[in-house]
């Protein structure tokens, strides 16, 4: 068999060996392996390499020393699971770099991570001041985990007492022109739904990049051509504006009438309505 020929055929056969070993591997992104996981798939590519160019190597005799080191890889991840010992000896502990506003030195000389590395992990955080961290821990991975002081931290809906809607993640309705059926049938949503939206827009489906339909069921939408612009959803807000202006009405019509009984009835649907307003209200608002 000629050179090109053997090498072609060792590639192919060796691109889907690795393939099928990385997906046995499991699913670990790159930053979130460990170092043996590193050194395993540094070994693979390496006799994967050697494997290919090198045609006098007997093929099968290459391939089952890379079935070797994927099996003790596979033992190791296993035992890890197994044992919080061995999985502290192969993929590492955390470290503490920052304690109770304080910097941890001999750790991060210990781990060899230098002032440098802890400004910038600090900036990827979003933290600029070392003075505004309670607590940080250095990852096996490499990552720097922060929880800043609380008097720096965010407020949030929760802290105000504040109702907020519940949100689930929205659905891909359209890519590239083209509807995806599968989504809209996750919203319980069809075709003849889409192209009212799309109509109220005023938008052709053949002119969106990208189309999505939040929990709430508002369709919003990119276009190809940038220079164009898409109105963005009413519904919620129109709906919220009707409600409070049949509330002001009720409440004017109590106000103008002489009768009794229908201030009473006035007044008291006015009350209802407000009430609805309070529970719908956070779902409305953008």
């Amino acid at each position: 068999m000629a050179d090109w020929l053997n090498i072609l055929l060792r590639s192919i056969s060796l691109v889907f060996i690795l393939f099928f070993i990385t997906k046995w591997m499991g699913k670990k992104r790159i930053r979130q392996l460990s170092i043996f996981d590193y050194i395993t798939g540094f070994v693979l590519g390496s006799l994967a390499a050697i494997i290919t160019l090198n045609p006098k190597l007997n093929f099968f005799s290459g391939v089952l020393a890379i079935f070797v080191w994927f099996i003790i890889s596979f033992i190791f991840d296993f035992l890890s699971l197994k044992s919080k010992t061995i999985r502290n000896f192969i993929e590492g502990k955390s470290t503490i770099i920052i304690q109770e506003g304080k910097v941890m030195e001999d750790n991060m000389k210990k781990e060899r991570f230098t002032t440098d590395d802890l400004l910038y992990h600090l900036r990827s955080n979003q933290i600029f001041e070392v003075a505004d961290v309670e607590f940080a821990l250095l990852e096996p991975t490499g990552e720097l985990t922060v929880l800043p002081k609380t008097a720096t931290t965010p407020i949030t809906a929760k802290d105000l007492n504040i109702k907020m809607a519940p949100k689930r993640e929205p659905q891909t309705v359209i890519m590239d022109g083209k509807v995806i059926l599968e989504s809209l049938a996750n919203l319980s949503l069809n075709p003849k739904w889409l192209e009212t939206e799309l109509s109220k827009i005023n938008v052709a489906l053949e002119n969106v990049f990208l189309g999505q339909v939040d929990s709430d069921g508002q369709l919003t939408v990119d276009l190809y051509d940038d220079q164009l612009t898409v109105p963005s959803p009413s519904e919620k807000p129109l709906l919220l504006a009707t409600l409070k202006k049949v509330q002001a009405d009720l409440e004017l019509f109590a106000l103008s009438t002489n009768n009794e009984q229908s201030k009473q009835l006035y007044q008291t649907n006015a009350t209802k309505i407000t009430k609805a307003i309070e529970t719908v209200e956070p779902y409305l608002k953008n």
